[in-house]
Order: C-alpha cells, then sequence, then structure tokens
C-alpha cells in the first residue's frame, strides 16, 4: 500500500476541482487549495535536510511545574546505629565553610536554585511501642543541610516545598521485629501511622521547615529484597518494608486522618514511592486508589521513582504515564512527582531519562537520588554512583559533572513554570521548555543531543522574546555550565550547531 494513501482516509492528493482550468478557479476555491498545501517549512528538513527541525511552543502548556529538587541521604543501611553511625552525605566531615559552599552551590542564586527537597525518615526515632521519639540523633547533617537551603532560599525571594519519605519502621513494628523486617504487624497499624506524624510535627513546628508531603515507602514494591522468612540476607540493601497495593490505599487514609487530627492538614500523603513508573501501574496500585473513592480524594500527590530501564525482564522500567492517567481522570488536579531517579553516566543520556520522566510520565517535578554521596559509607559501592558532588574521607570534596548537567534542568524549570510543548525530528535530539506562566522567570527550553555534533533549527513561538542566551555542558566536559553564546530568532527561528553529547539550555532574552 502507498504510504500516501491510507484506508478510510483522503489521501494528500489536492482535491478534485470543477472543469474550469486551474489558473482560472474561482477565488475561495483557490484560497481552499492554498490552505491545503504543506507549508515550506513542512515540506521537507529544515535548512534544506541539512538540520534537524524542531520547535517550541511556549504558549502550548502542558502541565504545570513544581521545579527540581535536591535530596540529602544521611542514614541509610546500618542495623544497629549505635555501632555503625552511619553518614552518608559527608557534612559531618566538612568545614563549616565548605558546607556553607555546598549550600550556595545547591539553593544559591548562582546554583541550581532547586525548589524541592525530599528528606528521609529513617527506622531509628523510636524503639518500642509508646516510646519517646528521637528525632535529632540520627538526622543532623540531614536537618542542617534543610535549614541551610531554606534560608538561602527564601533569602532569593523563593521558597523549598519538602516532602519526607519513611526510609523504613522501627524493628518493632514488624512481624519479624527486627531492622529491615518485611511485614507490617497489624497490632502497630496506628504506631506506624502516629511515627510518620510525629516527624512531620516536629520538622514543621520544631524545625520551621515548609513541610508539605509524608511519602509512605521507600520502594515497598519490591518483595524480592527478602528471604522467604521475611528478612534480609544482603547487608547493602537500604531500608524498606513491603507495602502491597492495599496496604498502601489503607494508610493513604490512616495517615490523613491522623494528620488531620494533629492539627496538619497542609501535610498531604503520597501512596509512597515504587522503582519505576511502570510498576506503579502495572503491579496494580494505581489501580487499588482509583477503586478507593477516599483514598483517592485524601491522596495529596502522586509518588513514585522514575529509574529507567528499558530492557524487558525483572527489572523493566519504562517512564509511563498510564497509572498517572487513571488517577487524573478522576481528580485532574493531582500533581506527579518523581522523588528519586538515577544520575547514570552524569551525561548528556541521562539528561534524556529527565526528559522522558517529565514528556512521558507526565510529571511536575522531579528529585533525583542522593545529591551528595560519601562512598565509603555505602556497603558495597552504589548502584547509583553519580552525584553533584562526593565527599571523601579526609574531608575533601569535589563537584562532579553530574551538577553541571544537573544544572541545566534545574535553573530552567523553576516553581511555578509550566512544561511546554516541543518536538524534534531526530530521536537522538530532545528539547525539554519551560514557560514563565506568570513567574518572574524567563522562558527556557534545553536542548539534548545525545549523538555526534548536529545542526538544529529550532522554531519559537508563544513568546516575547527575540534572542536566547544559551549556556551548556557536554560530556567531554570541555563545556562544564559554560555560556555558548546569544542566538537571536530569524524568522522566528534558531539554528544551533549542537556538539555531540551536550546539554545546552537556552533564556529568553530581550523581550
Amino acid at each position: 500500500m502507498s504510504p500516501l494513501i491510507h484506508p478510510g482516509r483522503a489521501t494528500n492528493r489536492p482535491p478534485a476541482f470543477p472543469a474550469a482550468p486551474a489558473h482560472r478557479w474561482p477565488l475561495p476555491v483557490l484560497v481552499a487549495a492554498l490552505a491545503l498545501a504543506p507549508a515550506p517549512r513542512a515540506a521537507g528538513q529544515a535548512l534544506g535536510f541539512t538540520a534537524v527541525r524542531a520547535q517550541v511552543d511556549f504558549a502550548r502548556k502542558l502541565q504545570d511545574w513544581a521545579g527540581f529538587g535536591f535530596n540529602y541521604v544521611e542514614t541509610c543501611q546500618t542495623r544497629d546505629y549505635r555501632q555503625d553511625p552511619q553518614e552518608y552525605g559527608g557534612f559531618s566531615l566538612l568545614r563549616e565553610a565548605d558546607k556553607q559552599k555546598i549550600v550556595e552551590l545547591v539553593f544559591g542564586e548562582d546554583g541550581l536554585k532547586v525548589g524541592l527537597l525530599k528528606m528521609f525518615y529513617d527506622p531509628f526515632h523510636q524503639t518500642e511501642p509508646g516510646g519517646a521519639y528521637d528525632h535529632e540523633t540520627t538526622t543532623q547533617q540531614l536537618r542542617y543541610f534543610a535549614r541551610e537551603g531554606l534560608k538561602k532560599t527564601r533569602s532569593g525571594g523563593r521558597d523549598l516545598a519538602i516532602i519526607t519519605t519513611l526510609y523504613g519502621p522501627p524493628a518493632y513494628m514488624t512481624r519479624q521485629k527486627v531492622m529491615r523486617g518485611r511485614d507490617l504487624d497489624p497490632a502497630h497499624r496506628r504506631d506506624l501511622a502516629l511515627y510518620l506524624v510525629s516527624w512531620a510535627k516536629f520538622l514543621r513546628q520544631k524545625e520551621g521547615l515548609p513541610l508539605r508531603y509524608v511519602s509512605l515507602h521507600n520502594e515497598g514494591e519490591d518483595w524480592f529484597r527478602w528471604t522467604q522468612a521475611g528478612l534480609t540476607d544482603r547487608p547493602n540493601h537500604d531500608y524498606n518494608m513491603f507495602w502491597p497495593p492495599e496496604q498502601v490505599v489503607e494508610f493513604i487514609k490512616l495517615v490523613a486522618d491522623e494528620l488531620k487530627a494533629a492539627g496538619l492538614p497542609e501535610v498531604g500523603v503520597t501512596p509512597g514511592e515504587p522503582s519505576n513508573w511502570y510498576r506503579f501501574d502495572t503491579w496494580g496500585y494505581a489501580d487499588a486508589i482509583a477503586d478507593d473513592a477516599e483514598a483517592l480524594r485524601k491522596l495529596g500527590l502522586i509518588t513514585s521513582h522514575g529509574f529507567y530501564n528499558g530492557s524487558y525482564g525483572r527489572w523493566f522500567g519504562e517512564h509511563k504515564s498510564a497509572g498517572i492517567d487513571k488517577l487524573r481522570a478522576k481528580r485532574p488536579d493531582l500533581h506527579a512527582w518523581v522523588t528519586s531517579t538515577s544520575w547514570g553516566g552524569m551525561n548528556a543520556q541521562n539528561i534524556k531519562e529527565y526528559h522522558g520522566n517529565i514528556y512521558t510520565a507526565k510529571v511536575n517535578g522531579i528529585i533525583p537520588w542522593a545529591g551528595i554521596q560519601r562512598p565509603a559509607k555505602w556497603v558495597g559501592g552504589d548502584p547509583n554512583p553519580g552525584s553533584a558532588f562526593t565527599v571523601r574521607e579526609d574531608g575533601t570534596w569535589e563537584i562532579k559533572r553530574g551538577y553541571y548537567m544537573f544544572k541545566q534542568l534545574a535553573r530552567a524549570g523553576q516553581p511555578g513554570m509550566a512544561v511546554a510543548r516541543t518536538s524534534a525530528m531526530d530521536s537522538e535530539i530532545a528539547l525539554m521548555a519551560f514557560a514563565a506562566n506568570g513567574t518572574k522567570n524567563p522562558d527556557a527550553f534545553v536542548l539534548i543531543n545525545i549523538g555526534k555534533s548536529k545542526k538544529v533549527a529550532v522554531a519559537v513561538q508563544g513568546t516575547t522574546a527575540k534572542s536566547f542566551v544559551a549556556w551548556r555542558t557536554t560530556d567531554d566536559e570541555k563545556d562544564s555550565y559554560a555560556r555558548a553564546g546569544e542566538f537571536g530568532l530569524k524568522d522566528g527561528a534558531l539554528i544551533y550547531e549542537a556538539p555531540g553529547s551536550s546539554v545546552t539550555t537556552f533564556f529568553a532574552g530581550n523581550p
């Protein structure tokens, strides 16, 4: 079958007109014929087939944008904090001046300017039913990072939205009565709800932090991580507990009610964080929530990790919006955040994964996995070793390429903006666009090239800007968030030679 002719549809040939010669068609017919003819730009690839044709339309808003975020991880694996007081983020090794430099690089006006922050809630804050809570011992650096980050953010006239994630419950709350036991003891379901509420109240009232959401679990769908007896035989696993869909639904309702009873109705509940969006939907979590009207009504935010694996098998995980779509069909107001995703090779390929989370999974915010890592403190080596910063055991630290790659995104997509429509006729080129959406932030778009050097012709619509200032990071580190020039729009488009394996951000200027 000819690719130009499709069953049940008109061909792309001009319509058959009356017998009058073509040069003497009536004016209305001639206008109609011209309207059906393809525009010159659509006739082929850009610049006479020498450039990739791409488009950004800031007026076509796809979803609200809450921002990009950061995650400082402190206590994540140790089974006995007294014997092994793990501090994975590494701030405990640094001088005050170095801590402040990193805070500036993350939250400052010339830094990442993140708008979201994730804080884990480890299992060591209570040891027995009805016992006292200790929210300070195992969270000293985590709370320091959050407090100082909030100061820096607000000094710039911005604000943070914080989510806290239950990393795992105290041992006594599990059937196994050990740290990282697999199953919740039903007798302690309310103890667990109150455990979450106590931490939320502490963060808001004692620490003065703008906590917005409580997330129920960390990769609690992954039932493979325990032995048949419900115990762990791998010391390099971080904290979690098995959370079947029914338990998630139950706790959305229970924790929402307990937060309200504690005077914290402004803190929402999320369904926890499966490993990826494929599991959130295909493993039954989205359906369980959608089928329970009360849980759906009390849900504050949709969350999942956004790790990507495109190979079919046990670890398959695609950027899939189906679960989000099911819940938004009943509650269009719901936002969705990625609360952990890999830094990968800290390269352009990794930034392409962000494109998938935003444009395929259709999320409203992204927080990557631990941005500050102290490698010696992860048992056996972190399976996601990329990061923004590395802290060494001698108290020195370095900025990684991941920081500069992430900076391309974080500065472009500020809280309150909107994700805008983009396209590119080359699968090695991807664009992410963020419209100002009434904020003081400039319209911006990010161009990713995971292939060799290519010329790209970007048609830009929906903005009053006449030119864009570009900043670039390359895999070969010749550019690490370096200014790449100013590009004026000519006939509504800019032409850019994108280096191989590069990420370039264009900010609107000269409106």
